[in-house]
């Protein structure tokens, strides 16, 4: 069974756009062109970005900076809590053996 995309109309920065959307994710679209429209009107609003294009690429690299920013501190927690993880795992090893040891 295949399904079909849906057309939805967004508004970004006045102007409509038709998208394709698949079945059930109507509303995330919504969201995320509620974001993008309000990230490129806050460029649009400092004055020092003239034109849609522009403005959309200021967008998009701040939003990959983001993103990249937040995968960065993502990796580093990750990495922070694989060290703890063998760090109590070693312990634990320890104490099981010194629990071992003491039994025979």
């Amino acid at each position: 069974m295949s399904t079909t995309s849906s057309p939805v109309v967004v508004n970004i920065l006045g102007k409509e756009y038709r998208i394709g959307c698949e079945p059930g994710t109507e509303d995330q679209l919504l969201s995320a062109a509620r974001f993008l429209d309000s990230r490129m009107r806050e460029v649009r609003g400092t004055g020092k970005v003239i034109g849609t294009d522009r403005i959309a690429v200021m967008v998009a690299l701040n939003l990959a900076h983001e993103l990249l920013h937040e995968k960065s501190e993502q990796d580093s927690a990750a990495s922070s809590a694989n060290k703890r993880i063998r760090s109590l795992r070693e312990r634990i090893e320890i104490a099981l053996n010194d629990s071992t040891q003491l039994e025979l």
